[in-house]
């Protein structure tokens, strides 16, 4: 079988988990939901595109979500991101309030996050399919442990790395990611999620995007440069 499609860096250290029995059934489990008619966002050529645009050895943050959008024309394997053209969501919608108030930089008018996984943001979701208009129906079929073994890789580097940490769901799945006051060498943020139903219990204030560049800055990594191209 041909090679996921995804930066060379993350093949190897994965192989492992491709050719591991959960996978087989979770392969087995999305070929089935393609015979049964069902329409699965995003495509899978894009199943692995935060893998693909995202180096292992260049992460310098890492963005949790859930689960792509479900809604035709939103997904495209980035977290939290939407294609070009598609109105931003209220959670990105929240993100962008915050990013402006934490750091200056007007939202822009769309939705497309991909100059930030070109610098090194990693934006994971938990699960990397769903079928279209359902939420979470491909939870616990296998992905959870796949993208635990990604957070696990990337928690194992000796560069220091801010993990973003937005809601409950998020905490929980990279718990045991040791941060500095653990004795660890990592920026571990939580807050609030962005979305409308949470921001306002602990994610507007947060200012994750400034604390994250300058512990980036402290240690020798670079600004993430989090304002968005006008156009894409």
């Amino acid at each position: 079988m041909a090679d996921p499609k995804m930066d060379p860096s993350w093949l190897e250290p994965l192989r492992a988990e491709f050719s591991s029995d959960y996978m087989g059934a979770l392969r087995q489990f999305l070929l089935a939901e393609k015979a049964a008619g069902k329409q699965i966002f995003p495509h899978s050529s894009n199943w692995f595109r935060a893998l693909e645009l995202t180096p292992l050895p260049d992460v310098r943050v890492v963005i949790l979500g859930q689960d792509p959008y479900h809604g035709p024309g939103q997904a495209h394997g980035l977290c939290f991101s939407v294609r070009p053209g598609v109105r931003p969501p209220p959670s990105l919608v929240n993100i962008y309030k915050e990013l402006e108030s934490d750091c200056g930089i007007r939202p822009p008018a769309h939705g497309f996050l991909e100059s930030w996984a070109e610098q090194g943001v990693l934006l994971l979701n938990s699960v990397l399919t769903v079928v279209s208009g359902q939420a979470a129906a491909h939870r616990d079929r296998g992905w959870e442990k796949f993208t635990d073994a990604i957070i696990r890789l990337i928690a194992a580097r000796p560069e220091p790395i801010v993990f973003m940490l937005w809601g409950s769901y998020a905490q929980k799945k990279a718990a045991f990611v040791r941060s500095v006051e653990q004795g660890g060498h990592h920026l571990v943020l939580k807050a609030a999620h962005p979305s409308p139903l949470s921001a306002h219990s602990g994610w507007f204030g947060c200012r994750h995007f400034s604390q994250a560049n300058a512990f980036l800055e402290r240690n020798g990594r670079g600004r993430i440069d989090w304002a968005l191209p006008e156009k894409v």
